[in-house]
């Protein structure tokens, strides 16, 4: 039995790892790399596996660093099963149509930069590869034991990841003749505590265990704070008469903000200061968490006995189309705007940045971290002038930036999680992936008590027999 790592080795983003046995070969995660667009174009438009030769993909969570090459792949001749929680195949088919979309749009860009007779670049994938490969996904229920294979050679578990909606931790039980094998991919594995969401659940420990390892060597602010400094920043804005703008990513930051200013205003701390959801995608996805919302936290279901809606209020409203985020950018007086992308780098929070950053009154609140070459570093930097749209735009406006809602487990949630884990059982060989080489190092210390062997961390190619 092997496993090669194709992704998120020695790095965060594009997750893909291959499980191979004398007869069987399984794809987990098969997702983008996601950084300058000229790079994560060569990145992903080769695959180091043979698509038609796969004979499952198991999906953890619909985030594209996770699943946004799955249609590509699909296109390039796998016609297998996608297994995957239900939530997350919702969810999914709503973030790789918005990919598609955007393939589309940067093969154009692309091809604009091409010299000579150089055909012009086609997009990685289309609309009408997700749709082929949505028919191919099956929803699992968390919890329970679903065959991968007729002969009982591959069987899949899901957990509750605690990451985003839908997120799973994937327990497979691997036969390889007479060898079985117990697999763990941790997915992204969440914080406990956080909005919205139910605690990660420990395994049963596992013969070979690949865990990510993103903040592996921080320990994150707690979200509660988060939700005072919202009261703070958005009644000084009140006071001032300027506008906050917030940029944020459409799928789960969009939402634990809405649901913190919902509880906000309910609890009448919070007047009602008009605020704006500018972002049809986060709407759409917005509409998932209200359909799951009986598997969200303890917290959520309390909240449902008295309000029916954890993610509208009266103050909110939704804006739907293009026209009406421009007459946003005439209106005046205070109010608040939530827009994507949460690092600034397109989409209609570019438009209310230009507008906002001139002015002093204006408040930015950037909710995370934010990547270095993008926009929102320059403005997390402060910077005088912030670039947008080629032009150099003047910044008066307020820099607040917040850390607390972080959706990945820090080294106080992963050294839970391995504790727990390991009064069940126990962890042979342990890969880390999804981190950045000092992160990864720094998870590798902490937890080599917990695991029977030093933890590996596997760069980008690596095969191990397990």
């Amino acid at each position: 039995m092997k496993i090669t790592f194709l992704g998120a080795a020695g790095e965060v983003t594009g997750s893909q790892h291959l499980i191979e046995t004398s007869h069987r070969r399984i794809l987990l995660d098969c997702g983008f790399f996601q950084g300058r667009r000229d790079e994560s174009r060569r990145k992903n438009e080769t695959f180091h596996c043979d698509p038609k030769n796969l004979d499952a993909v198991v999906l953890s969570h619909a985030h594209i660093d996770h699943c946004g090459n799955l249609p590509q792949l699909y296109r390039k001749g796998f016609k297998g099963p996608v297994f995957c929680t239900d939530a997350t195949a919702d969810i999914a088919e709503i973030m790789l149509m918005d990919s598609a979309k955007i393939q589309k749009e940067d093969a154009k860009y692309l091809s604009k930069k091409l010299k000579g007779d150089h055909p012009p670049i086609e997009p990685l994938y289309t609309a009408e590869d997700v749709k082929g490969l949505i028919r191919n996904f099956e929803p699992c229920a968390f919890s329970k034991w679903y065959d991968l294979t007729d002969n009982n050679e591959v069987r899949l578990r899901f957990h509750p990841a605690g990451h985003v909606l839908g997120s799973a931790i994937v327990e497979l039980d691997v036969k390889d003749g007479s060898e079985q094998k117990r697999i763990v991919f941790s997915g992204d594995l969440g914080r406990r505590g956080m909005p919205l969401l139910r605690d990660p659940v420990p395994v049963e420990g596992a013969d070979v265990l690949v865990c990510e390892s993103t903040y592996g060597s921080r320990v994150h602010p707690p979200p509660q704070d988060i939700k005072n400094q919202l009261k703070k920043i958005i009644g000084e804005a009140y006071t001032r008469g300027g506008r906050v703008i917030i940029p944020a990513f459409s799928f789960g930051r969009t939402q634990q903000i809405v649901y913190f200013l919902n509880e906000l205003t309910n609890s009448g701390e919070l007047f009602c200061l008009p605020m704006f959801l500018d972002s049809p995608l986060a709407s759409r996805l917005t509409n998932v968490f209200r359909r799951y919302d009986h598997t969200l936290d303890a917290d959520v279901q309390e909240t449902l006995k008295h309000d029916d809606d954890p993610f509208g209020f009266s103050c909110l409203t939704e804006i739907e189309n293009q026209q009406q985020s421009i007459e946003l950018n005439r209106r005046r007086g205070a109010f608040v705007v939530i827009a994507a992308s949460g690092m600034c780098e397109n989409g209609r929070i570019v438009h209310h940045l230009k507008q906002a950053l001139p002015h002093e009154q204006n408040t930015v609140l950037l909710m995370g971290y934010q990547a270095p070459h993008t926009t929102g570093r320059q403005i997390a930097e402060r910077r005088e002038t912030i670039r947008i749209f080629g032009r150099n735009i003047e910044r008066k406006a307020n820099v607040i930036q917040l850390e607390g809602l972080s959706a990945h487990a820090d080294i106080v949630d992963f050294k839970w999680w391995f504790e727990e884990s390991t009064k069940r059982g126990h962890f042979g060989k342990v890969f880390l992936v999804h981190g950045e080489p000092d992160s990864a190092q720094a998870l590798s210390d902490t937890i080599r008590d917990y695991c029977d062997e030093d933890p590996i961390i596997p760069q980008f190619g690596d095969s191990f027999e397990v």
